[in-house]
């Protein structure tokens, strides 16, 4: 790789999609138009940017650990049936020009903003984890088509796990997190394998920006422990609002 001292920039702007990505979500619809804007092809982007995501999330998952929070085994089941789809989402994401990824990410950009500032879904209240039996089964699935959609694009996922997770599994927005960063991190190993064989990850760029994820992981996974959900919720409103007057401006 041909450095260049612009590729720096990546540091931080993936410290701030780290840390969004902790919090709440988002931080894919930052770091994959820096990418593109870089000049890399659109699909090399986006296998790029998922060797960040990985280093990113695992960050997170070990921050979460060493404050005691954890949902074993609930997020391996939902991390499982992920990483399934993640594979069939990475391969068509290989696979698309990138005259039509470009489109596609401009589309799904709106739809997160939309998804979540419209968003009639009200947070759990009562903090009782519905994690076995019915609620289990139908989450599992849901989470099946959520790795199709992260293995193609994975931008703004982390919004639609933070509607999935409390509604359905009456998970606290802690919880929740704690159970994203998790099963983002196995289905990103899948997709990380398909763009890996479909030679579409840059390494050097990728190490570079992985510095500024992961970093951003640890911090937004260790300082997020100590808020409650109020404060989570504010974040996510800082984050959709950031979104809007990029899409509106830029």
């Amino acid at each position: 790789m041909h450095f260049e001292f612009s590729y720096l920039i990546l540091i931080p702007i993936g410290f701030l999609a780290g840390f969004l990505n902790t919090i709440a979500g988002g931080g894919t619809l930052l770091t994959l138009p820096a990418l593109i804007f870089l000049g890399l092809p659109a699909s090399v982007a986006n296998g790029t940017n998922r060797i960040a995501i990985l280093a990113q999330t695992t960050a997170a998952v070990r921050g979460f650990k060493s404050k005691g929070v954890s949902m074993y085994p609930f997020s391996l089941y939902l991390g499982i049936s992920a990483f399934l789809g993640a594979f069939i989402g990475a391969k068509l994401a290989s696979d698309i020009s990138g005259v039509v990824f470009n489109k596609i990410l401009a589309v799904v950009m709106i739809m997160v903003l939309l998804t979540t500032i419209f968003n009639p879904v009200k947070y759990n209240k009562d903090y009782v984890a519905k994690v076995t039996g019915k609620p289990l089964w139908v989450t599992t699935v849901i989470f099946f088509f959520l790795g199709i959609y992260g293995g193609f694009i994975n931008a703004g996922i982390g919004f639609l796990m933070l509607v999935i997770l409390p509604y359905i599994n009456g998970l606290t927005l802690l919880q929740a997190n704690v159970t994203k960063v998790f099963v983002v991190a196995l289905y990103t190993v899948s997709a990380v394998i398909v763009f890996a064989l479909e030679h579409k990850i840059n390494y050097g760029i990728a190490g570079i920006l992985a510095i500024g994820n992961t970093s951003g992981a640890w911090v937004g996974s260790r300082w997020s422990v100590k808020k409650d959900d109020r404060v989570i919720k504010i974040f996510l409103v800082i984050t959709v609002s950031s979104l809007a007057i990029k899409l509106w401006f830029f």
